[in-house]
């Protein structure tokens, strides 16, 4: 379905810039970063953590990390993004998103560390998976969030999501973007590219 090459994640990875320019990498989680991962949440401040997990935890718990951590499966993906502090790779932010072939949408959560919020990452992260979601060809993206989540829903209001009441509870507030960029049009290379190949794989498979 994803026509992704996950053998290689490497070739996934994008460079974004913050506000003040310095470098972010997203990439897709690597079993190596697990323990990074879940001292990364653990981090976050208690808010944060009931803002991104929709209630209160500490950590995740072991079975949700593995998911988080198993790239591709039910085409669910993970992805950080990460800047060098003081000489090392860090994580700053992290998003899951998912493909629904049968609506043609793809559904995504993200947080930013607490203490790199306001540097514009979660706006690049937010553009970087509208080009994720436009290279399966989906045809909307959108996220569920708290109504008291300003951040998020400031986030997503700048970034011209429409809002609606988000199915089945009150609590949350959905927030949605429809996608007509074309795939050739994808403002992102690697995901311009990921877009060419699926279609290619789709025109190998109608022959």
């Amino acid at each position: 379905m994803t026509a992704l090459h996950l053998d290689d994640l490497k070739q996934y990875s994008d460079v974004l810039r913050a506000k003040d320019g310095r470098e972010i990498k997203v990439r897709f989680v690597e079993p190596r970063d697990r323990e990074e991962l879940q001292a990364y949440i653990r981090a976050l401040s208690a808010g944060s953590r009931y803002n991104r997990f929709l209630g209160a935890l500490s950590e995740l718990p072991k079975t949700e990390l593995e998911r988080f951590i198993h790239v591709g499966e039910a085409d669910r993906f993970t992805v950080v993004a990460t800047m060098v502090v003081d000489g090392f790779e860090t994580i700053v932010g992290e998003a899951r998103y998912a493909f629904h072939a049968d609506t043609s949408s793809v559904e995504f959560g993200l947080s930013i560390d607490d203490r790199w919020q306001g540097h514009g990452i979660g706006k690049a992260l937010l553009k970087n998976l509208e080009c994720r979601a436009a290279s399966f060809g989906a045809e909307r993206i959108f996220g569920d969030t708290l109504r008291s989540n300003t951040n998020m829903i400031g986030l997503a209001r700048k970034s011209d999501y429409a809002f609606t009441a988000s199915p089945g509870d009150w609590k949350l507030v959905r927030f949605t973007k429809e996608i007509h960029v074309k795939p050739q049009d994808i403002p992102c290379a690697s995901w311009r590219l990921a877009a060419a190949s699926r279609m290619a794989a789709m025109s190998s498979l109608a022959v």
